[in-house]
């Protein structure tokens, strides 16, 4: 189970309505991610679906059920918080076991689930040391863990990984990936990196304001974003973004193409511009080029090393099969 539905859900603080009414359907087992900018409201939803907040109308259901007045302990689920709230002078054992002793649960029940806890996330080795023993990335498995002894139909995740380094974020975007395969549970995650968002999600949720832009896979956020927002926020780099002139040719108040659908040339192409800084990557290079006639700089991006220093003249030819074409009012053409 874990089939959570939103009909038509407000949230108001106050007389600021700061997620108007919107319907949104989770499927069970999906991974679902929140994404989009500081205050747009995921993490808001999110609470809302927890039993955080309050919601001032509409309705929510968890597995068919009205769960909108139920408190979040009825809800069957487990949220992940940003801080880790381990108790510092409990071990990983006993934080992980808090909300089974709680819940009245037998210590033969405690210790089973605390043991299939420890083995889904490698913890077993660490059940007998203390918060201050461990890593960052072993806390943030301990806080999971005690998500995971509650056998929720689903989990929230709110920024779980924004504490951790980048290394560690990799690391355990792969694990909480690798966890939602084993474990088969409905998971919410939110987010405002989109790569994240982009690496982990079965469906994204992009949002913008409050107001649910886009909902689709990551490949379809990214191949057929169904406006402008959407098709700058999903991508790294983002899309380039042309206006004008160059926009008008193709029948269209703006285009949009992403790097790696630029085609970089030293000898000619559609456009000539001005190397600009440039990324070396490794794998890729990402090259800033200035265009005359086109108000922002491009960013193309090329396989490997590439032989262009800053000031250079370079051409490049958008590849026109992936050329994005939005109206006036940035919503996607054909």
């Amino acid at each position: 189970m874990g089939r959570i539905q939103l009909k038509a859900v407000q949230k108001d603080f106050g007389p600021v309505t700061v997620i108007p009414p919107l319907d949104l359907e989770i499927d069970e087992g999906e991974f679902v991610v929140f994404v989009g900018p500081s205050g747009c409201g995921k993490s808001t939803l999110l609470r809302l679906i927890a039993g955080l907040e309050d919601v001032t109308d509409g309705v929510i259901e968890i597995n068919g059920q009205d769960a909108t007045d139920l408190p979040p302990g009825k809800r069957g689920l487990a949220m992940v918080f940003q801080s880790y709230a381990l108790y510092p002078h409990l071990t990983v054992a006993q934080n992980i076991a808090f909300p089974l002793r709680m819940a009245g649960h037998s210590r033969d029940e405690q210790a089973r689930r605390i043991d299939n806890a420890a083995k889904v996330l490698n913890l077993t080795d660490y059940l007998d040391r203390r918060p201050k023993q461990l890593s960052g990335g072993q806390r943030q498995r301990v806080a999971i863990g005690r998500a995971i002894v509650r056998e929720p139909s689903a989990f929230l995740f709110d920024e779980p990984l924004s504490n951790l380094d980048a290394a560690l974020r990799v690391g355990m975007r792969l694990e909480i990936s690798e966890l939602h395969k084993r474990l088969d549970t409905t998971m919410i995650y939110v987010t405002h990196d989109q790569v994240e968002a982009m690496t982990m999600a079965d469906k994204i949720v992009v949002l913008n304001a409050g107001v649910i832009e886009q909902v689709g896979s990551p490949l379809e956020l990214y191949d057929t974003p169904r406006n402008l927002f959407v098709a700058k926020f999903i991508g790294s780099p983002m899309m380039n973004i042309i206006d004008g002139e160059e926009a008008a040719k193709k029948d269209a108040a703006t285009i949009g193409i992403r790097p790696e659908h630029m085609m970089l040339s030293t000898e000619a192409g559609q456009w000539q511009g001005r190397v600009g800084v440039s990324e070396h990557l490794g794998s890729d290079t990402f090259i800033r080029l200035d265009v005359d006639g086109i108000a922002d700089t491009l960013t193309i991006r090329a396989p490997g090393k590439v032989q262009l220093d800053y000031g250079d003249t370079a051409f490049v030819t958008p590849d026109e099969s992936n050329v994005h074409r939005f109206d006036d009012a940035g919503s996607r053409m054909g």
